[in-house]
């Protein structure tokens, strides 16, 4: 890999580190990433777009290079890589700091091919295959056959969330550069890799690292207090916070790891020990958005004991 790299960016490497499925190594006193990715061609456009756009703002993402044909994606053994030139890693963003991203580029649906929205379609087509998977090569998956079908439960219930938000309240929203994935800690290594830009709801990231920030032993609930305080949100944005609250992708993104043997199975351990926990998270969080706005019920939750935020 290390003379493939040097051959198509015309570069001289003194080391090459390999971590996980990607390949770092710095040069005049740069860091540079070397990613594989499944992106589409066409969203490199829009994605270089956004980037210029946001730098003239002042905010810097992580920097594309072309390679010696002047292209962005250099294939190698069939797989798609980037370069990528490594603006910042280790500052830490929290909810203020995310907050102020979005409102930093507000779009239309129109403005761009990376907008991604409709969550009921794919978490019900997600949930699907996984269910079959389970029953394919599933079998011997102890931890995942104990605990699969409650995750699928929360699941459904977000699920209905969103399609009666979708039925019974005025689509009134704000369109936000997002991320497929949000961290925690929330790294800027991770947040200005464009690679994982998309436009969505704003609430999406806010969901994201909410969810993230409790499972890895944090208590966000004064983050989210501050946050809808100091941002207003449409009836259908609080409702579709919530629905993404309810979805647990903190279990399936370990899932799906865990099914491709990237991960040992024991690491669902401590996330399912947090089932209790975070269904009066789920509670509490309900209970202060009801301060802004009526949420529909989840009979269910309301039932648990409530924590003091």
């Amino acid at each position: 890999m290390k003379s493939d790299i040097e051959y198509f960016y015309n570069i001289k490497i003194e080391k090459l580190y390999n971590k996980e499925n990607y390949y770092y190594f710095y040069y005049e006193f740069n860091t540079y990433y070397f990613i594989p990715t499944t992106r589409p061609i066409e969203d490199f456009q829009d994605i270089i777009k956004v980037e210029n756009e946001l730098a003239n703002k002042g905010i810097f993402c992580h920097q594309f290079i072309n390679n010696k044909e002047g292209k962005i994606i250099t294939v190698l053994d069939e797989i798609k890589y980037v370069m990528l030139k490594i603006q910042m890693e280790n500052e830490e963003i929290d909810l203020i700091d995310l907050a102020k991203f979005q409102n930093s580029l507000i779009l239309t649906r129109e403005k761009s091919k990376l907008y991604r929205n409709d969550w009921a379609l794919l978490w019900s087509e997600k949930i699907d295959y996984f269910e079959y998977q389970i029953r394919e090569i599933g079998k011997e998956k102890d931890l995942i056959l104990n605990s699969f079908s409650y995750y699928v439960g929360l699941a459904e219930n977000a699920i209905s969330y969103v399609n009666n938000a979708n039925e019974n309240y005025l689509k009134d929203y704000i369109l936000t550069l997002s991320h497929k994935r949000i961290y925690y800690p929330n790294y800027s290594l991770n947040f200005y890799n464009p690679l994982a830009f998309i436009f969505d709801l704003r609430v999406r990231d806010v969901a994201e690292y909410l969810k993230q920030s409790f499972i890895k032993n944090s208590d966000p609930l004064l983050e989210l207090k501050y946050y809808l305080k100091n941002n207003k949100l449409s009836n259908y944005e609080y409702h579709m916070l919530y629905a993404r609250l309810l979805y647990p992708s903190y279990y399936f993104d370990l899932y799906e790891k865990i099914m491709a043997n990237e991960i040992e199975e024991n690491v669902l351990v401590d996330i399912i020990s947090k089932t209790d926990e975070y269904e009066i998270f789920l509670k509490d969080v309900y209970n202060l958005i009801c301060l802004y706005t009526p949420l529909t019920k989840v009979d269910w939750l309301l039932k648990k004991e409530v924590n003091t935020p």
